[in-house]
């Protein structure tokens, strides 16, 4: 039997299971292809807004659930879910221990040979999220309808025979507003960590994967699985590297981008 390659630490975030952007189908083949001794699920995993009121479960997003029990059972991997904005309907029952493998929390602070990570899902500061709700949720609508119009365009570019174009992450990037607040949010993020007494940051939320260095702290986005497919990935050796989720017409995924801790520091 082949053997799975394996990493220390794999770092998910922002699933949005129950939602029609959702790749279920790509992070369970993820699952999948990789091993792993942790398994941190950083919020947004199941997108609670949208299921009260348009989403819809189906059988993809129960098997990544099952992906992640054969984890445990074959693997004995630990596996974390923190609490994310989209999933805050765990309020009601964190923090919940099930078994010795998985824990439902509100953060974590995750060690990595010498140094320290606090993990978090990042809503934190999103402080539309947390005063102003109502606002939250519109801002969640237009996303959506986003989603919606990018897989409307591309199946007329691939009937074109274009390649892939994510048309709500060039609006997230020329919006002066919106690149302000992804530069505020790392910057603040990265304050929190050093407050903790923590090396690095890990969070999700935002939806842009990235490893960057402000200081002596290491600031970590494991992206998304809505549109980047990506995820964060420790070696044994305790360096950090994020993985994409290679094209939709390959069965598992590869490292098509690899940036590590270790190089962006010594740039």
């Amino acid at each position: 039997m082949q053997t799975r390659p394996s990493f220390r630490t794999i770092v998910l975030s922002d699933l949005h299971l129950g939602t029609s952007g959702s790749k279920a189908k790509e992070v369970t083949d993820f699952l999948k292809t990789y091993s792993c001794q942790k398994l941190i699920l950083n919020g947004d995993i199941i997108d609670g807004w949208q299921l009260r009121q348009y989403g819809t479960w189906k059988k993809k997003h129960t098997a990544f659930f099952k992906a992640v029990l054969k984890q445990i059972i074959h693997y004995d991997t630990k596996v974390i879910y923190l609490r994310g904005n989209h999933d805050d309907f765990l309020d009601q029952i964190m923090p919940m221990k099930v078994g010795k493998n998985f824990s439902i929390q509100k953060d974590y602070v995750l060690k990595s040979n010498n140094k320290q990570y606090y993990i978090t899902h990042g809503d934190v500061f999103d402080s539309i999220t947390a005063q102003m709700k109502w606002l939250a949720h519109l801002g969640d609508v237009g996303y959506t309808f986003l989603l919606w119009l990018n897989k409307q365009y591309n199946q007329y570019r691939t009937w074109r025979g274009l390649p892939y174009y994510s048309l709500s992450q060039q609006v997230k990037q020329r919006i002066k507003l919106a690149v302000n607040y992804v530069s505020d949010f790392e910057e603040k993020l990265t304050e929190l960590a050093r407050a903790r007494g923590c090396d690095g940051v890990i969070c999700g939320h935002i939806h842009q994967a990235a490893i960057r260095q402000f200081g002596e702290v290491t600031y970590m986005n494991s992206g998304d699985w809505v549109e980047s497919l990506s995820a964060l990935v420790e070696d044994y050796e305790g360096h950090w590297s994020l993985i994409y989720y290679a094209s939709d017409l390959e069965l598992a995924p590869r490292k098509e981008k690899q940036e590590s801790v270790t190089s962006l520091t010594s740039r």
